[in-house]
């Protein structure tokens, strides 16, 4: 792989969720497209949950109609919602796993529990000829099931990585979100990051062997992003959060060039 390839795909969301917390018309995620075009990114992601607590219907026409990048577009495997996609017509649907009452998605999609009703939801999307994506967790199981049921691509689902990351160089032992795990020692704390890291790199290596097109993605941020760009067989990052949230300080044309840029082997 070229040394520039690793694509960044910039997830727009929380524009959406900035807009949602007044109920107005601002900041419109729309106005978020070129300016991610201009400075590096090479798609638009976005969510369109079920609850639609962010991106809404027209918003995901709208973008789909008017980026100059192609838009891969995150959904659960509901039928009903699936039958949206097909006729918005993104460049890619990415499955994704989906509970009303979490805060963002946690976890990777349940293949083997799931088979039946993802397999059904990928014809569905091929006979519309999107490109289809599964976001699952970093295991082996996860990659056999994924090559059974036809994807191209996979996204691993780095949550686990990002998490022990924060855990062992950030305050969050010291924050609102604490958990009982956060009493154990840095020297436990590199163990488990060096686990979980070597997770993704396994579950890439083996996703690309299967011949499939291998993202990542999902609490990745200016600090932890680099050891996840080092594996040469991941070519795609998704990344939302954590360049809005720069945004709100930089401005997102520096936000998303900063991280373009530590995308760069």
């Amino acid at each position: 792989m070229h040394a520039d390839n690793l694509k960044l795909g910039v997830n727009i969301d929380h524009i959406a969720v900035l807009r949602e917390a007044r109920k107005i018309n601002d900041p419109d995620p729309l106005m978020a497209l070129g300016i991610c075009a201009q400075n590096g990114a090479d798609q638009i992601t976005i969510h369109l949950r079920e609850d639609r607590r962010h991106i809404h219907d027209e918003d995901a026409r709208r973008i789909i109609a008017a980026s100059p990048l192609p838009v891969n577009l995150e959904c659960s495997i509901d039928p009903e919602i699936i039958r949206i996609v097909t006729r918005l017509r993104p460049h890619r649907a990415t499955l994704v796993p989906e509970k009303r009452e979490e805060v963002t998605t946690e976890g990777g999609l349940d293949v083997i529990g799931k088979y039946d009703m993802i397999l059904n939801a990928i014809k569905m999307l091929r006979e519309a000829q999107i490109e289809v994506s599964l976001f699952i967790d970093p295991t082996h199981e996860a990659i056999e099931a994924s090559e059974r049921l036809g994807a191209e691509w996979v996204e691993l689902h780095t949550g686990s990585y990002a998490n022990i990351y924060a855990m062992r160089y950030s305050a969050l032992p010291h924050s609102h979100h604490a958990i009982p795990e956060l009493h154990l020692s840095r020297k436990e704390l590199d163990n488990r990051l060096e686990m979980a890291y070597s997770d993704i790199v396994d579950a890439a290596n083996a996703a690309r062997s299967a011949g499939m097109k291998v993202a990542a993605g999902h609490g990745l941020n200016y600090h932890n992003v680099s050891a996840i760009v080092s594996i040469e067989t991941i070519e795609e990052l998704n990344i939302g959060q954590s360049i809005i949230a720069r945004s709100v300080f930089t401005g997102l044309a520096s936000a998303v060039s900063e991280m373009k840029a530590l995308c760069r082997r």
